[in-house]
Protein backbone atom coordinates (compact mmCIF):
# COMPACT_ATOMS: atom_id res chain seq x y z
CA UNK A 1 0.00 0.00 0.00
CA UNK A 2 1.38 3.40 -0.98
CA UNK A 3 0.76 5.73 1.97
CA UNK A 4 2.08 8.71 0.01
CA UNK A 5 -1.19 8.83 -1.93
CA UNK A 6 -3.04 11.93 -0.60
CA UNK A 7 -6.25 10.00 0.14
CA UNK A 8 -4.34 7.64 2.42
CA UNK A 9 -2.62 10.32 4.51
CA UNK A 10 -5.45 10.36 7.09
CA UNK A 11 -4.80 6.63 7.57
CA UNK A 12 -1.20 7.42 8.51
CA UNK A 13 -2.40 9.90 11.12
CA UNK A 14 -4.72 7.28 12.62
CA UNK A 15 -1.71 4.96 12.93
CA UNK A 16 0.12 7.45 15.17
CA UNK A 17 -0.01 5.17 18.28
CA UNK A 18 1.83 2.49 16.32
CA UNK A 19 4.49 5.00 15.32
CA UNK A 20 5.11 5.73 19.02
CA UNK A 21 5.70 2.02 19.65
CA UNK A 22 8.01 1.87 16.63
CA UNK A 23 9.92 4.96 17.85
CA UNK A 24 10.44 3.32 21.25
CA UNK A 25 11.77 0.12 19.69
CA UNK A 26 14.18 2.07 17.47
CA UNK A 27 15.37 4.11 20.47
CA UNK A 28 16.00 0.97 22.54
CA UNK A 29 17.87 -0.73 19.70
CA UNK A 30 20.14 2.27 19.20
CA UNK A 31 20.68 2.53 22.95
CA UNK A 32 21.87 -1.09 23.08
CA UNK A 33 24.41 -0.37 20.34
CA UNK A 34 25.48 2.94 21.87
CA UNK A 35 26.06 1.26 25.26
CA UNK A 36 28.00 -1.59 23.56
CA UNK A 37 25.48 -4.16 24.78
CA UNK A 38 25.00 -5.05 21.14
CA UNK A 39 28.27 -5.02 19.24
CA UNK A 40 29.17 -3.67 15.81
CA UNK A 41 31.76 -5.49 13.72
CA UNK A 42 34.40 -3.66 11.71
CA UNK A 43 36.39 -5.17 8.85
CA UNK A 44 39.96 -4.81 7.69
CA UNK A 45 39.16 -2.88 4.52
CA UNK A 46 37.34 0.36 3.60
CA UNK A 47 33.55 0.04 3.93
CA UNK A 48 31.49 2.94 2.57
CA UNK A 49 27.83 2.99 3.55
CA UNK A 50 25.19 4.80 1.48
CA UNK A 51 21.85 5.11 3.24
CA UNK A 52 19.14 7.25 4.78
CA UNK A 53 16.92 7.53 7.84
CA UNK A 54 13.66 7.16 5.94
CA UNK A 55 12.10 4.56 3.65
CA UNK A 56 13.03 4.96 0.00
CA UNK A 57 13.10 7.83 -2.41
CA UNK A 58 16.26 9.74 -1.45
CA UNK A 59 18.42 8.68 -4.40
CA UNK A 60 20.57 5.93 -2.87
CA UNK A 61 20.89 3.89 -6.07
CA UNK A 62 22.03 6.84 -8.24
CA UNK A 63 24.56 7.75 -5.53
CA UNK A 64 25.96 4.21 -5.49
CA UNK A 65 26.22 4.39 -9.28
CA UNK A 66 27.96 7.77 -9.08
CA UNK A 67 30.53 6.30 -6.70
CA UNK A 68 31.07 3.26 -8.93
CA UNK A 69 31.67 5.49 -11.95
CA UNK A 70 34.15 7.65 -10.08
CA UNK A 71 36.07 4.91 -8.26
CA UNK A 72 36.16 1.82 -10.48
CA UNK A 73 39.11 2.97 -12.62
CA UNK A 74 41.34 3.52 -9.58
CA UNK A 75 40.21 0.85 -7.14
CA UNK A 76 38.81 -2.68 -7.14
CA UNK A 77 35.30 -1.80 -6.00
CA UNK A 78 32.54 -4.19 -4.94
CA UNK A 79 28.90 -3.48 -4.04
CA UNK A 80 26.98 -5.31 -1.35
CA UNK A 81 23.21 -4.97 -1.04
CA UNK A 82 20.49 -6.72 0.88
CA UNK A 83 18.65 -7.67 -2.31
CA UNK A 84 15.27 -6.49 -1.06
CA UNK A 85 12.20 -8.42 -2.32
CA UNK A 86 14.22 -11.01 -4.22
CA UNK A 87 12.89 -14.56 -4.35
CA UNK A 88 16.07 -16.15 -2.97
CA UNK A 89 17.78 -16.21 0.42
CA UNK A 90 21.35 -15.94 1.63
CA UNK A 91 24.49 -14.74 -0.09
CA UNK A 92 24.78 -14.55 -3.87
CA UNK A 93 27.31 -12.99 -6.23
CA UNK A 94 25.81 -11.60 -9.44
CA UNK A 95 26.80 -13.45 -12.62
CA UNK A 96 25.85 -13.21 -16.32
CA UNK A 97 22.79 -15.39 -15.73
CA UNK A 98 21.43 -13.46 -12.75
CA UNK A 99 17.94 -11.95 -12.77
CA UNK A 100 16.17 -9.32 -10.68
CA UNK A 101 14.09 -12.07 -9.07
CA UNK A 102 17.28 -13.77 -7.86
CA UNK A 103 19.27 -10.79 -6.59
CA UNK A 104 16.79 -7.89 -6.39
CA UNK A 105 16.12 -4.99 -8.73
CA UNK A 106 18.71 -2.48 -7.49
CA UNK A 107 21.63 -4.98 -7.42
CA UNK A 108 20.53 -6.17 -10.87
CA UNK A 109 20.58 -2.56 -12.07
CA UNK A 110 24.16 -2.16 -10.79
CA UNK A 111 25.23 -5.45 -12.35
CA UNK A 112 23.65 -4.62 -15.71
CA UNK A 113 25.27 -1.19 -15.92
CA UNK A 114 28.65 -2.22 -14.49
CA UNK A 115 29.23 -5.90 -15.35
CA UNK A 116 32.95 -5.56 -14.52
CA UNK A 117 32.17 -4.63 -10.88
CA UNK A 118 31.44 -7.30 -8.29
CA UNK A 119 27.84 -7.01 -7.06
CA UNK A 120 26.70 -9.26 -4.23
CA UNK A 121 23.61 -9.61 -2.05
CA UNK A 122 23.07 -10.95 1.44
CA UNK A 123 20.54 -10.22 4.17
CA UNK A 124 23.19 -10.54 6.88
CA UNK A 125 26.02 -8.31 5.73
CA UNK A 126 28.22 -9.43 8.60
CA UNK A 127 28.36 -12.88 6.96
CA UNK A 128 28.15 -11.70 3.35
CA UNK A 129 31.29 -9.53 3.50
CA UNK A 130 33.70 -12.45 4.22
CA UNK A 131 32.04 -14.47 1.45
CA UNK A 132 32.38 -11.59 -0.98
CA UNK A 133 36.06 -11.19 -0.10
CA UNK A 134 36.54 -14.93 -0.57
CA UNK A 135 34.99 -14.70 -4.05
CA UNK A 136 36.79 -11.46 -4.95
CA UNK A 137 40.01 -11.35 -2.89
CA UNK A 138 41.37 -8.36 -4.84
CA UNK A 139 38.57 -6.11 -3.53
CA UNK A 140 39.96 -2.84 -2.17
CA UNK A 141 36.72 -1.21 -0.98
CA UNK A 142 33.06 -2.19 -0.61
CA UNK A 143 30.06 0.07 -1.16
CA UNK A 144 27.27 -0.93 1.24
CA UNK A 145 23.94 -0.10 -0.38
CA UNK A 146 21.19 0.99 2.04
CA UNK A 147 23.17 0.10 5.16
CA UNK A 148 23.11 3.22 7.35
CA UNK A 149 20.65 1.69 9.84
CA UNK A 150 22.37 -1.73 9.75
CA UNK A 151 24.43 -1.27 12.92
CA UNK A 152 25.72 -4.84 13.16
CA UNK A 153 28.47 -3.57 10.84
CA UNK A 154 30.55 -0.48 11.50
CA UNK A 155 31.51 1.16 8.19
CA UNK A 156 34.53 3.41 8.06
CA UNK A 157 32.64 6.06 6.08
CA UNK A 158 28.91 6.84 6.25
CA UNK A 159 27.04 8.83 3.57
CA UNK A 160 23.58 9.88 4.76
CA UNK A 161 21.04 11.02 2.15
CA UNK A 162 17.97 13.11 2.95
CA UNK A 163 15.52 14.57 0.45
CA UNK A 164 15.15 18.33 0.08
CA UNK A 165 11.33 18.10 0.23
CA UNK A 166 11.32 15.71 3.19
CA UNK A 167 14.31 16.40 5.44
CA UNK A 168 14.69 13.96 8.33
CA UNK A 169 14.39 16.95 10.68
CA UNK A 170 10.78 17.46 9.50
CA UNK A 171 9.72 13.80 9.41
CA UNK A 172 8.22 11.34 11.91
CA UNK A 173 8.48 7.61 12.53
CA UNK A 174 6.72 4.91 10.53
CA UNK A 175 3.88 4.31 9.86
CA UNK A 176 2.70 7.91 10.41
CA UNK A 177 5.85 9.33 8.82
CA UNK A 178 8.68 7.85 6.76
CA UNK A 179 11.46 7.58 9.36
CA UNK A 180 12.84 4.13 10.11
CA UNK A 181 15.61 5.46 12.36
CA UNK A 182 15.96 8.28 14.88
CA UNK A 183 16.78 11.75 13.54
CA UNK A 184 19.68 11.93 16.03
CA UNK A 185 21.31 9.01 14.21
CA UNK A 186 22.58 11.57 11.71
CA UNK A 187 25.52 11.97 14.10
CA UNK A 188 27.02 8.74 12.73
CA UNK A 189 27.36 10.23 9.24
CA UNK A 190 30.60 11.54 7.76
CA UNK A 191 28.69 13.24 4.94
CA UNK A 192 25.10 14.49 4.86
CA UNK A 193 23.75 14.78 1.32
CA UNK A 194 20.67 16.90 0.63
CA UNK A 195 19.23 15.38 -2.55
CA UNK A 196 16.64 16.40 -5.16
CA UNK A 197 17.33 20.10 -4.60
CA UNK A 198 16.25 22.78 -7.10
CA UNK A 199 19.10 23.67 -9.50
CA UNK A 200 18.76 27.39 -8.72
CA UNK A 201 19.02 26.97 -4.97
CA UNK A 202 20.28 30.14 -3.28
CA UNK A 203 23.20 30.36 -0.88
CA UNK A 204 20.76 31.65 1.72
CA UNK A 205 18.53 28.60 1.46
CA UNK A 206 21.53 26.25 1.70
CA UNK A 207 22.64 28.08 4.83
CA UNK A 208 19.15 27.74 6.36
CA UNK A 209 19.08 23.99 5.70
CA UNK A 210 22.55 23.56 7.19
CA UNK A 211 21.40 25.43 10.26
CA UNK A 212 18.32 23.19 10.53
CA UNK A 213 20.18 19.88 10.27
CA UNK A 214 22.94 21.22 12.55
CA UNK A 215 25.94 19.18 11.32
CA UNK A 216 28.55 18.22 13.89
CA UNK A 217 32.12 19.52 13.61
CA UNK A 218 33.78 17.58 10.82
CA UNK A 219 30.55 16.53 9.11
CA UNK A 220 30.44 17.68 5.51
CA UNK A 221 27.16 18.76 3.87
CA UNK A 222 26.56 18.61 0.11
CA UNK A 223 23.59 19.52 -2.06
CA UNK A 224 22.61 17.67 -5.24
CA UNK A 225 19.85 17.93 -7.81
CA UNK A 226 18.62 15.23 -10.17
CA UNK A 227 20.09 14.86 -13.63
CA UNK A 228 17.98 13.08 -16.28
CA UNK A 229 19.66 11.57 -19.33
CA UNK A 230 18.39 10.68 -22.79
CA UNK A 231 15.69 7.97 -22.70
CA UNK A 232 16.85 4.68 -24.25
CA UNK A 233 14.73 1.79 -25.54
CA UNK A 234 14.32 -0.90 -22.90
CA UNK A 235 15.41 -3.72 -25.24
CA UNK A 236 17.06 -2.25 -28.34
CA UNK A 237 18.92 0.45 -26.33
CA UNK A 238 18.66 3.18 -28.99
CA UNK A 239 17.95 6.65 -27.61
CA UNK A 240 15.23 9.18 -28.28
CA UNK A 241 14.69 12.81 -27.35
CA UNK A 242 11.76 13.75 -25.14
CA UNK A 243 9.98 16.87 -26.36
CA UNK A 244 7.05 19.02 -25.29
CA UNK A 245 5.06 17.40 -28.13
CA UNK A 246 5.20 13.96 -26.51
CA UNK A 247 2.35 12.42 -24.56
CA UNK A 248 3.88 10.04 -22.04
CA UNK A 249 2.60 6.96 -20.25
CA UNK A 250 4.67 6.81 -17.06
CA UNK A 251 5.07 3.31 -15.59
CA UNK A 252 6.71 3.17 -12.17
CA UNK A 253 7.09 0.85 -9.22
CA UNK A 254 9.33 3.06 -7.06
CA UNK A 255 8.96 4.61 -3.61
CA UNK A 256 8.88 8.26 -4.60
CA UNK A 257 8.24 9.27 -8.24
CA UNK A 258 7.43 12.91 -7.34
CA UNK A 259 10.55 14.42 -8.96
CA UNK A 260 10.11 12.30 -12.07
CA UNK A 261 6.50 13.45 -12.48
CA UNK A 262 7.58 17.07 -12.14
CA UNK A 263 10.23 16.49 -14.81
CA UNK A 264 7.60 15.11 -17.21
CA UNK A 265 5.31 18.06 -16.49
CA UNK A 266 8.13 20.36 -17.61
CA UNK A 267 9.50 18.32 -20.53
CA UNK A 268 6.44 16.69 -22.18
CA UNK A 269 3.03 17.76 -23.41
CA UNK A 270 1.28 15.67 -20.77
CA UNK A 271 1.67 12.37 -18.98
CA UNK A 272 -0.56 9.57 -17.74
CA UNK A 273 0.54 7.48 -14.80
CA UNK A 274 0.46 3.78 -13.97
CA UNK A 275 1.87 3.58 -10.44
CA UNK A 276 2.71 0.24 -8.83
CA UNK A 277 4.08 -0.50 -5.37
CA UNK A 278 7.80 -0.11 -4.75
CA UNK A 279 9.75 -3.16 -6.02
CA UNK A 280 6.63 -4.41 -7.82
CA UNK A 281 7.21 -7.66 -9.74
CA UNK A 282 5.53 -7.19 -13.11
CA UNK A 283 3.31 -9.93 -14.51
CA UNK A 284 2.19 -10.57 -18.07
CA UNK A 285 -1.22 -9.21 -17.05
CA UNK A 286 0.46 -5.97 -15.96
CA UNK A 287 2.14 -5.72 -19.35
CA UNK A 288 -1.16 -6.27 -21.15
CA UNK A 289 -2.76 -3.53 -19.05
CA UNK A 290 0.16 -1.20 -19.87
CA UNK A 291 -0.35 -1.89 -23.57
CA UNK A 292 -4.10 -1.25 -23.30
CA UNK A 293 -3.52 2.02 -21.50
CA UNK A 294 -0.93 3.09 -24.07
CA UNK A 295 -3.17 2.21 -27.01
CA UNK A 296 -5.90 4.35 -25.48
CA UNK A 297 -3.75 7.49 -25.71
CA UNK A 298 -4.93 9.35 -28.81
CA UNK A 299 -1.74 10.89 -30.14
CA UNK A 300 0.68 10.23 -32.99
CA UNK A 301 3.59 11.24 -30.75
CA UNK A 302 3.39 9.06 -27.67
CA UNK A 303 5.88 6.93 -25.74
CA UNK A 304 6.12 4.92 -22.53
CA UNK A 305 8.64 6.04 -19.93
CA UNK A 306 9.87 3.91 -17.04
CA UNK A 307 12.80 3.95 -14.61
CA UNK A 308 16.01 1.92 -14.68
CA UNK A 309 14.90 0.19 -11.50
CA UNK A 310 11.63 -0.86 -13.16
CA UNK A 311 13.39 -1.83 -16.38
CA UNK A 312 15.32 -4.70 -14.77
CA UNK A 313 11.97 -6.15 -13.67
CA UNK A 314 10.41 -5.71 -17.12
CA UNK A 315 13.14 -6.99 -19.48
CA UNK A 316 12.02 -10.57 -18.89
CA UNK A 317 9.27 -9.75 -21.41
CA UNK A 318 11.91 -9.37 -24.11
CA UNK A 319 9.81 -10.34 -27.13
CA UNK A 320 6.70 -8.43 -26.06
CA UNK A 321 8.69 -5.23 -25.45
CA UNK A 322 10.87 -5.30 -28.55
CA UNK A 323 8.33 -3.49 -30.73
CA UNK A 324 6.79 -1.39 -27.96
CA UNK A 325 8.03 2.23 -27.63
CA UNK A 326 8.99 1.80 -23.97
CA UNK A 327 11.96 3.93 -22.97
CA UNK A 328 14.06 3.98 -19.83
CA UNK A 329 14.89 7.37 -18.33
CA UNK A 330 18.33 7.36 -16.66
CA UNK A 331 18.84 9.44 -13.55
CA UNK A 332 21.88 10.73 -11.70
CA UNK A 333 23.13 13.25 -9.15
CA UNK A 334 24.34 16.73 -10.08
CA UNK A 335 26.38 18.43 -7.34
CA UNK A 336 25.48 22.06 -6.77
CA UNK A 337 28.23 24.68 -6.59
CA UNK A 338 30.61 22.35 -8.45
CA UNK A 339 31.38 20.40 -5.27
CA UNK A 340 31.62 16.94 -6.85
CA UNK A 341 35.42 16.93 -6.70
CA UNK A 342 35.43 17.96 -3.06
CA UNK A 343 33.14 15.03 -2.21
CA UNK A 344 35.15 12.61 -4.34
CA UNK A 345 38.35 13.72 -2.62
CA UNK A 346 36.86 12.75 0.75
CA UNK A 347 36.04 9.26 -0.52
CA UNK A 348 39.34 8.59 -2.29
CA UNK A 349 41.30 9.95 0.67
CA UNK A 350 39.40 7.60 2.99
CA UNK A 351 40.25 4.60 0.81
CA UNK A 352 43.88 5.55 0.26
CA UNK A 353 44.64 6.34 3.90
CA UNK A 354 42.70 3.43 5.40
CA UNK A 355 44.90 1.66 7.94
CA UNK A 356 44.48 -2.07 7.71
Amino acid sequence: MNFNIPLLRPVRILLFPFSLVYALLVFLRNLLYDKKILSSTSFNLPLISVGNLSVGGTGKSPMVEWLICQLRNDFEIAVLSRGYKRKTKGYALANPGSTALEIGDEPMQFHTKFPDVAVAVGEERIFAIPQLLHDRPDTEAILLDDAFQHRAIQPGFNILLTEYNNLYTRDWFLPTGDLRDEPRSYRRANVIMITKCPREMSNGERAEIKKEISPLPGQQVYFTSLDYGEPYHIIERYTTHLTTNHEVLLVTGIANPRSLKQYLLDESKTYYEMAYNDHHIYSIDDLREIKRKFQGIVSDKKIIITTEKDAVRLVKFDQELRDLPMFVLPIGHHFLNGEAQSFLHLITNFIQTFKR
